[in-house]
């Protein structure tokens, strides 16, 4: 059956290796720009992206063609060989193995996009880590 309308909002967030903040300011629109691909290409909307030193947010209407995990893998190992490919890194870069996916209710849309794009902000408050 052909599903012609479809509601599958995830917030996923993926860690760097060892949770180092190897993502530098200097490259960070090239790298969300990139991963922003990625989703397109991926028949996925990406409404909202934010790359920090050492994680990453977005926010994207997924496929349904597509599992979470799947459309997961696919940005993790291009964005990984796009970064070192382009050694937009200082160290070979690398994702931690697991990510975070969290589904949105499409009332919270706006909401989590004010959150991702609102994250350095929000890391000058509360680290990462915390």
């Amino acid at each position: 059956m052909k599903i012609e309308y479809n509601n599958l909002y995830t917030h996923f967030i993926f860690t760097t290796l060892h949770r180092l903040p190897v993502i530098s300011e200097k490259y960070r629109e090239r790298i969300e720009k990139y991963i922003t691909g990625i989703v397109n290409n991926n028949d996925s909307h990406l409404y909202a992206i934010y790359a920090n030193p050492e994680h990453i947010h977005f926010l994207i209407s997924r496929s349904p063609k597509l599992s979470e995990e799947t459309l997961a893998s696919i940005v993790a190992e291009s964005s990984q060989r796009f970064i070192n490919q382009n050694k937009l890194s200082n160290t070979t870069f690398a994702w931690q193995e697991s990510a975070s996916a969290f589904s949105v209710s499409k009332s919270d849309i706006d909401k989590v996009c004010k959150y991702i794009l609102n994250q350095q902000e929000h890391h000058h408050k509360i680290s990462f880590a915390e």
